[in-house]
């Protein structure tokens, strides 16, 4: 092959693997340059800076060598002296470069294989560069394409020439097979830059899978009309969708299901079978959860929204659909929410009640030294602590059947007695836990809490300032039945998160680790600084 070769078949072939590859015909020119400049380096030197150009149009081919100027030449195949360089140039500087045409010369079978071998590598990161540009926009998107082989479970997907995809084992619905020719449908949820080139990640057991095919199904959907809150699978079984209406006159749910069911159907279709409940959602958490629970009746639901677990109670005939098959029903509302889930059947909920009233019931009795009357009725009134019981008007307790004005002072003072004893205690074991006095003054931190951080070595205000949040309340490995509680120093204090990184920061700036946040001045209705303020 020689570099005086036919143009224009330098040109088609730049246009072949262009259209081929689905990369810019710039590229392969750029690439074919590069090539025919290592080969002609290996002829004239390595050291010697040799440049070739094609032109895009008519595929002439110009080999120069470009050589810099010096006062000084130290290796004349990169370097020329100035006088030189004003023959060629008379406003050549040094610094500048000159260039020299080189004469067309005939590749020998080692430079050209070296030639196509540098193409080859040009066009294959071109190629790679352009898969990822394309794709990495698209995630999010569904899409289609044929299956091309299958390797150990995992299914290769041809793009429709595009480039290659990759459906794990573990994103494959269970129990479905593919060959080699298939349509595939699934959802882009990565790609990734790899050495060998952009990995494409797909799924047909990811969420978001389902709401898209819901989304070329619904047309309430696609238009924004009907909105996907929520998505929960367990794939090739079981599935929960949580829909929301903008317009009021559209009954989300009913346009998911479609006239006799043929738009759900549709999806269950291309999810092999798997059964779907789709959910009407709401923004008060209480009925939300209550909805996906179905097919499932509630009788009550009490909510813990610090900790995001919520108790519902279930009729005992009901309990096992609210539950389902291996607890699937309940994992899924629970996916579905996001919050934890206690089922309780009424009788349970009925005996944990009264097992609560009784424990009431002898903690106001041995507190208060009354009887088993008065602590019940106590209890009864929804008293939960002798704290409540100290700091209630005096009027609530003389109005509870049976009591007067001075039996309700009575109780109040024995509270009070009961609550400067246990004071007295903790104030004690504080002192010989040598717990700092200098604690005590941090907002929110009771003696009690004094003597639990001192159990745990935490004695000053710099062992304070050390701590995590995690170390103070807690924190919890796994959901559901599978989640294990790793007690913190401040357990069975409703300490909250919040509260506690409260407590580390007051105890933080009290120990000079930061400074105190600057107050914000105020501003007067017309934006003005406040009264005081200095003027701008």
């Amino acid at each position: 092959m020689a570099v005086s070769a036919n143009r224009l078949e330098l040109l088609q072939i730049a246009d072949a693997v262009a259209r081929e590859k689905v990369i810019d015909r710039g590229i392969v020119i750029g690439a074919m340059e590069e090539a025919i400049a290592k080969a002609a380096r290996s002829r004239y030197g390595a050291e010697t800076d040799v440049h070739a150009e094609i032109h895009p149009k008519t595929g002439e081919l110009r080999l120069s060598r470009h050589l810099l100027v010096v006062d000084q030449v130290e290796n004349d195949a990169v370097e020329i002296s100035l006088v030189d360089a004003r023959r060629r140039n008379p406003a050549a500087e040094v610094g500048d470069a000159i260039a020299e045409t080189l004469p067309p010369f005939d590749f020998g079978r080692i430079a050209a294989q070296s030639a196509k071998q540098v193409i080859v590598q040009k066009v294959r990161d071109a190629e790679r560069d352009r898969q990822y540009d394309e794709y990495k926009d698209r995630i999010s998107e569904v899409i289609n394409g044929l299956v091309k082989r299958v390797e150990y479970g995992n299914v290769i997907v041809d793009l429709a020439g595009r480039g290659e995809a990759i459906v794990r084992r573990d994103e494959l619905i269970p129990r479905e097979t593919f060959r080699p020719g298939d349509r595939i449908r699934a959802y882009l949820f990565d790609v990734r830059r790899e050495a060998r080139g952009p990995q494409i990640f797909l799924s047909r057991t990811h969420p978001q899978f389902m709401a898209k095919l819901f989304g070329q199904e619904v047309p309430e959907i696609y238009d924004g009309i009907v909105e996907v809150k929520a998505v929960a699978r367990d794939p090739g079984s079981r599935a929960k969708i949580a829909v929301t209406s903008r317009d009021s006159s559209i009954d989300p749910v009913g346009a998911c299901v479609g006239m006799r069911g043929s738009r759900v159907q549709a999806v269950v279709g291309e999810l092999g079978g798997e059964k779907i409940d789709i959910i009407p959602w709401s923004y008060d958490r209480a009925t939300f959860i209550v909805n996906a629970l179905q097919p499932a009746e509630v009788v009550k639901v009490v909510l813990d929204e610090e900790a995001e677990r919520i108790e519902v109670v279930v009729p005992d005939e009901q309990l096992s659909l609210a539950i389902g098959r291996r607890g699937q029903n309940v994992r899924l509302a629970s996916q579905l929410t996001g919050w934890d889930i206690d089922i309780l059947t009424e009788a349970e909920e009925s005996e944990r009640r009264q097992k609560e009233f009784l424990e009431r019931t002898e903690v106001f009795m041995g507190a208060l030294d009354v009887d088993e009357t008065v602590g019940q009725l106590l209890a009864a009134e929804g008293f939960r602590s002798v704290e409540e019981l100290a700091m209630v008007e005096p009027t609530e307790l003389a109005s509870i059947q049976g009591f007067d004005e001075d039996t309700g002072a009575e109780i109040q003072r024995r509270a009070q007695d009961y609550l400067d004893r246990i004071e007295a205690e903790h104030e004690a074991r504080r002192t010989e836990l040598g717990v700092a006095d200098e604690l005590r003054e941090i907002d929110g931190i009771t003696t009690a809490m004094l003597v639990s951080l001192g159990e745990n070595d935490v004695k000053t205000v710099e062992d304070l300032a050390g701590c995590a949040t995690d170390d103070l309340v807690g924190y919890t490995e796994g959901r559901g039945a599978d989640a294990v509680h790793h007690k913190g120093y401040l357990d069975g204090f409703e300490f909250s998160r919040q509260e506690a990184e409260a407590l580390i920061l007051a105890a933080r700036i009290k120990a000079g680790w930061i400074e105190p946040q600057a107050e914000e001045p105020e501003e007067t209705e017309e934006g003005e600084p406040a009264e005081g303020e200095p003027q701008g």
